[in-house]
């Protein structure tokens, strides 16, 4: 018998967790009888939080934030002239020379593992649509469901381009003939706007870390996620929409005074947080300074694991100022608990490819790979770099609008600031403002998509990776072998592959 290609499971089995610091967890649920489940708002709690928010954690080796292969922030930086590993680990060579087929296991996995779940938040969104609750409670569950589907979307849109989207009708026959194929770039794009504007409408602007909703979807992060769609688009007047809407007082954001403290334990929840995976000891752990730190480096709680595998390239790091506050997290010297200077000239195995990108602060608590160090998505400086962006982009003209935004995050790492006399035109500016956002946000996910809306990623990729593989092509990612085997021509691979 036929099954529907694209559905992973009608039943809505999970052990995901609500990325929050609410009390929900969700549970195991098997066979989901409609009789007995779901019937309350509890019920649909559990559901939404299986379904929409399962994707989105940074969870040990599983989550699309997870710190391993899987996760699609290491995914994507590694292809760049930012990021390297030092492992000789079979995951990762496909990544750091950008060679990327449809056998690939790091390349394809972002889209194996979650395009699912575009699935069963339609099924959820069917399934709450009934139960007898709140009708505010409703509607902002239902508006949880749209963003988290709306965000995932956009997600894959980025590495895969259009993907295949089913309809409740299609979902609710799992054993039809039917193939779904991938839907237009229109169709795509429509599909993220609607449901994340649906989102807007009802979802509250932020959450204050006190709150206990904190950790819940926001019409904050929706507008993020909005306006990255609409950077990818060109869509420049709108993206500057969204930025401008993001800076309003209503959300609340700012930017930490110093730049190493967003991410330490002490400072969850901190007003340049947009969104993050919220970790805990007994939920949630991300494993983000074990991938980083080397046995060497000194550390005030010796039980964290250290295995030396992620780095700057060497490159990208020399084209920080020396005075530069972000430096204090990007290690390129240190002196080692063996008593050894390690840097670029004595770099041993420690530093041999480049800098150590620590980042995050000590877990005092972490007896080994894991950190109760909330995992930050979006901050409010990734938004106004690229409303900086957008807004020149949009005029064809350099304002002193765009420089002082850009200048925000230059005056928070201590270093000098531009005069509108010092921008030489429109395309200096781009320049500029490509490199303050791989300095802000390396390691942060935001460097491959950049480079793609530059027109430099595989440039890039033969320059500073040295990649003979390289092909334009590459600007997108593979979808899976078996996926266009067993749609038996219906599903198309990207071209070039």
């Amino acid at each position: 018998m036929k099954k529907l290609l694209y559905i992973i499971s009608v039943l809505l089995a999970t052990t995901a967790f609500l990325p929050s610091c609410t009390n929900l967890e969700s549970e195991m649920y098997d066979v989901i009888n409609p009789n007995i489940f779901p019937v309350n708002e509890a019920d649909a709690n559990a559901l939404v939080t299986a379904a929409a928010y399962a994707p989105f954690r940074s969870n040990w080796y599983s989550g699309l934030y997870s710190a391993g292969s899987g996760g699609i922030h290491v995914t994507a930086e590694l292809t760049t002239d930012i990021g390297y590993c030092q492992w000789n680990d079979s995951y990762y060579p496909d990544l750091l020379e950008v060679n990327f087929t449809p056998s690939s296991q790091c390349p394809t996995s972002p889209y194996k593992d979650y395009i699912g779940y575009i699935g069963k938040m339609t099924l959820t969104l069917d399934r709450i649509s009934g139960i007898d609750m709140k009708e505010e409670t409703k509607k902002r569950l239902e508006a949880e469901i749209l963003c988290g589907r709306g965000w995932l979307a956009y997600l894959l849109y980025d590495f895969y381009g259009p993907i295949q989207i089913p309809t409740l009708e299609q979902l609710s026959n799992p054993l039809g003939e039917e193939i779904i194929p991938r839907v237009s770039r229109e169709e795509m794009v429509a599909f993220i706007e609607n449901d994340l504007n649906a989102a807007i409408a009802v979802l509250p602007a932020s959450y204050k870390s006190s709150d206990s909703n904190y950790g819940r979807f926001t019409k904050g992060l929706a507008y993020t996620v909005l306006m990255k769609l609409y950077m990818q688009e060109k869509n420049w007047t709108k993206a500057v929409e969204c930025g401008r809407e993001l800076m309003k007082p209503e959300y609340g954001y700012e930017l930490v005074r110093n730049y190493k403290d967003i991410f330490t334990l002490e400072n969850e929840g901190n007003a340049e947080t947009i969104w993050a995976a919220i970790c805990s000891s007994s939920v949630n752990k991300q494993l983000w300074v074990a991938h980083v730190l080397s046995s060497q480096y000194p550390t005030k709680n010796e039980s964290i694991q250290k295995w030396g595998g992620y780095r700057v390239l060497w490159d990208f790091y020399e084209t920080f100022d020396k005075n530069d506050k972000r430096l204090e997290v990007l290690v390129g010297e240190f002196v080692g608990t063996d008593g050894k200077l390690y840097n670029k000239e004595n770099p041993g195995t420690v530093l041999q490819t480049g800098a150590m990108p620590i980042k995050y602060g000590e877990d005092p608590a972490a007896t080994g790979e894991e950190s109760q160090i909330d995992w930050i998505i979006y901050r409010y400086a990734d938004v106004i770099t690229l409303l900086s962006e957008a807004i020149v982009r949009n005029g064809n003209a350099v304002t002193q609008e765009a420089v002082d935004l850009l200048n925000m995050v230059r005056s928070r790492a201590g270093i000098s600031t531009y005069n509108f006399s010092d921008i030489k035109g429109v395309d200096d500016f781009l320049d500029k403002v490509l490199l303050e956002r791989g300095h802000e946000l390396w390691f942060e996910g935001a460097r491959r998509t950049d480079l793609v809306r530059y027109g430099r990623y595989i440039e890039y990729a033969r320059r500073y990776k040295g990649s003979v593989t390289a092909q334009d092509y590459m600007n997108l990612m593979p979808l899976p072998q078996s996926v266009i085997n067993e749609s038996r021509g219906t599903v198309i691979q990207n071209p070039g592959y």
